[in-house]
């Protein structure tokens, strides 16, 4: 919706994502469609080159598409596709190993808390 309002206003957008389905029911005007786990829509973390050839594609959709476009980047998040059975799965064969990363990442957050290191 916000793309559109922005498109409506004669300022061109672009959306960058891994929901394929959901972004293009929604009907934006660009799309640079990532086929990888949700929450990394630009890359693999820390792979600087993933990420700015990511959002190098993304400006040249904004540069050169005339009409609505979906654009799929070329790249994988491995060789195979055995992350998709294993993102965000929960069970019993790894809860109380999610439950410990939850309270450590907890317990570093109020740690930084408490050093004054926090977003303003």
């Amino acid at each position: 919706m916000t793309a559109r309002a922005l498109e409506t206003a004669g300022i061109a957008t672009v959306i960058i994502g891994s929901a394929l389905d959901i972004v293009t029911h929604c009907g934006v005007p660009r799309y640079l469609f990532n086929d990888l786990p949700l929450g990394n829509p630009l890359g693999k973390p820390y792979d600087t080159a993933m990420q700015a050839e990511s959002l190098r594609l993304a400006l040249a959709l904004v540069a050169n598409a005339t009409a609505p476009v979906v654009q799929q980047t070329p790249f994988q998040w491995s060789a195979d596709q055995a992350w998709r059975d294993n993102y965000m799965r929960v069970d019993a064969s790894n809860r109380e190993a999610l439950r410990l990363a939850g309270e450590e990442n907890r317990l570093a957050r109020q740690r930084n808390r408490d050093l004054g290191l926090t977003r303003s």
